[in-house]
């Protein structure tokens, strides 16, 4: 591996760079978007049912806001339990963008990654091109030199690509299930809402 490294040349280290931070986004935004510690099984219906049979007391808020996602979003409705549908609604969306953007963090450096990638390795694969180039005379050219500028432009461009690919499909993994995770939010919120109302059982 070292010596693949040695012959790709200085343009590689960007390109490992990247790969690093990727990796590290990927398995932080693994454990982060876990269904259970985002949406926990069954956590509406608890609610609704402490709600019904002791309120709703400031120590439960803090349980239910610190526990997960939905908790927040749920949380902020039942502090405006008091208040008319519409404000409950808006207090909802208003915490539900905010759950959103700590659900979507990182996931904007992912996909840039996954779009440099590839222009560092052509960025290796010009430099590779210019040793290439500068090593030819008009008497004939240094082999050992040509071959250098080769390795330097095509292992640049296959690290890059071996970069971007996997960063691309994580990306669009992570962005879809945060997609399905705030559609489910909204739908529980939303039930909160009927049910505080009087609109659902």
């Amino acid at each position: 591996m070292l010596a693949l490294i040695e012959a790709a040349g200085w343009p590689i280290w960007p390109i490992i760079l990247a790969s690093i931070l990727a990796l590290a986004i990927v398995f932080e935004r693994f454990y982060t978007l876990r269904r259970v510690q985002v949406l926990p099984l069954g956590l509406l219906e608890q609610t609704v049912e402490k709600l019904r049979k002791q309120g709703i007391t400031p120590e439960v808020l803090r349980a239910l806001a610190e526990g997960s996602p939905l908790g927040r979003v749920l949380a902020t409705g039942l502090r405006n339990v008091q208040s008319t549908r519409e404000v409950m609604k808006e207090s909802l969306e208003e915490a539900g963008r905010l759950v959103a953007h700590d659900l979507e963090r990182y996931l904007n450096s992912l996909g840039t990654i996954a779009s440099v990638a590839p222009l560092m390795g052509l960025l290796g694969t010009v430099v590779g091109m210019v040793d290439i180039f500068g090593s030819q005379s008009p008497t004939g050219g240094n082999p050992a030199v040509l071959a250098h500028g080769i390795s330097v432009a095509l292992y640049n461009t296959a690290f890059g690509l071996i970069v971007a690919i996997p960063s691309l499909i994580f990306y669009r993994f992570f962005r879809a299930r945060v997609d399905a995770f705030l559609v489910e939010m909204e739908q529980q919120a939303v039930m909160l809402v009927e049910i505080v109302h009087g609109e659902r059982k």
